[in-house]
């Protein structure tokens, strides 16, 4: 059962999300060669003031 975190800054609409967990999905299936059904895709969004680049929040950019 493959497990896949997907970390992302918020901001994505739902459709934006729902094609990326079927795009990862997919992706998983055919070079793991594991049933859709067992693939896990778990999306964790972060505020833009908890991530920094270079020393500058990306809420400062």
């Amino acid at each position: 059962m493959p497990f896949v975190t997907v970390k992302l800054l918020e901001g994505r609409t739902e459709e934006q999300k729902r094609a990326l967990v079927e795009k990862v999905t997919a992706a998983v299936s055919e070079t793991a060669n594991a049933p859709k059904e067992n693939i896990f895709v778990m999306i964790e969004e972060m505020p833009k003031n908890h991530l920094a680049v270079g020393g500058v929040l990306k809420s400062d950019q």
